[in-house]
């Protein structure tokens, strides 16, 4: 008797292993029944294409089909039955059918049947969820300006989202809380309406501010549908006096500019010297106060109103003419000082090589000899002399010390 060899016994028990995981499957896909149709359901955007597949596990020859919600056949096999470009066939098997529908429209939604053609008739449904895809919202309330201090309200909404979309509010890029929002069915189609009612307390620092109100929904990307609108408001003037030259010398031509920072821009200015009328030669132009040539007698406090209708105020800038003579640059100042310091340094090492020279001329060539040597020690002129003469030295040389 011959066994199979091990090798053999194992690959049967993975076949074996294979085609029970394999017949698990299609009991779990398809029940007990290999000829019932098997669907799923599917949702898809109004606009979109979904694809709609029926399977079976085994077919005796017969016949696949696909019917619309109003039972209409739209594909028996691989037979369209149905005019209508926008449905397509996908694939068509003895064991599979599967269609296409491009453009959904909303009206597409509902059941779905796929039939197999046995006997009895074996049939399964398909239910296709369309969404409704939002407009792009519409903006409201930014039409007129807002008093600073004051409030504005503004309106968002948007039309045709199926489920209800959301809408969110921005400004800037920070999300504002507290959108008081509306949801309302539309009549003519089985689609929401949304709105959304903000209020904000503005500021200055809110005109020209960026307002963003923004659509969430399933059918959409993140930030995909929006509308952008900037606050306008308005505020009294904060008036600052900005000169022409930060040194104001004498004899120079000089300008003075008042700058209303306001919303709307100023309409009006005002010139005044504090205490005084202006200068002679002082003219005022607008946000402009020209002085032709500068005299020391222009200095005080000068005085700037700025009106733009809403409401006015005051700047103030003090002119202090300064002597051209006695102005010197901070630059120049630096060059002056390093200057002197150099020229204290070259005197010093002067002096310093004046002594230096005076005391090696001083010492040069000084020596002592001792020629005399013993002149000092005779009793008498002559016997000094002969000292002198090297007389009673007898043969000693003569000897010099250099020093």
């Amino acid at each position: 008797m011959t066994f199979p060899s091990a090798p053999s016994v194992f690959r049967s028990i993975g076949l074996l292993t294979v085609l029970f995981a394999t017949a698990v499957h299609s009991s779990t896909e398809f029940g007990d029944d290999p000829l019932q149709p098997v669907t799923s359901d599917e949702t898809v955007s109004a606009g979109g294409t979904v694809t709609l597949t029926c399977r079976v596990a085994e077919n005796d020859n017969s016949s696949l089909q696909w019917s619309n919600t109003a039972q209409q056949t739209l594909y028996f096999g691989e037979k369209r039955a149905l005019r209508d470009n926008r449905i397509q066939l996908h694939r068509s098997t003895p064991t599979e059918l599967s269609i296409t529908i491009s453009e959904v429209q909303l009206s597409d939604e509902g059941e779905y049947t796929c039939s197999l053609f046995t006997m009895p008739v074996r049939t399964a449904r398909a239910t296709v969820t369309v969404l409704g895809v939002p407009s792009k919202p519409h903006l409201s309330g930014f039409e007129n300006p807002v008093m600073e201090g004051g409030s504005v309200t503004l309106f968002c909404s948007s039309t045709g989202s199926k489920p209800p979309a959301q809408l969110r509010w921005y400004r800037e890029d920070q999300e504002l809380p507290g959108g008081q929002e509306k949801v309302e069915s539309d009549p003519d189609n089985p689609t929401y309406k949304v709105s959304s009612e903000l209020t904000l307390e503005v500021s200055r620092s809110d005109n020209k501010a960026f307002i963003t109100c923004a659509v969430d929904h399933a059918t959409l990307t993140s930030g995909n549908k929006k509308s952008v609108q900037a606050l306008r408001v308005e505020y009294s003037p904060n008036v600052q006096i900005l000169p022409s030259s930060d040194l104001p010398r004498e004899g120079e031509r000089f300008n003075l500019q008042c700058l209303g920072n306001s919303n709307p821009e100023p309409n009006s200015y005002i010139w005044q010297k504090k205490d005084g009328a202006l200068p002679p030669l002082a003219k005022s132009d607008g946000a402009f106060l020209h002085f032709e040539m500068l005299n020391k007698s222009d200095n005080g406090v000068y005085l700037c109103l700025a009106d733009n209708g809403i409401g006015r105020s005051q700047g103030a800038y003090i002119l202090l003419v300064q002597d051209p003579t006695a102005m010197s640059s901070p630059s120049g100042v630096d060059h002056a000082v390093i200057g002197g310091v150099v020229a204290v340094i070259v005197f010093i090492l002067l002096c310093l090589l004046i002594i230096f020279g005076r005391y090696l001329i001083r010492h040069k060539g000084t020596y002592l000899t001792h020629e005399a040597k013993g002149s000092d020690d005779a009793p008498d002129a002559d016997t000094a002399i002969i000292n002198a003469e090297g007389g009673t030295s007898g043969g000693e040389d003569k000897k010099e010390y250099f020093i």
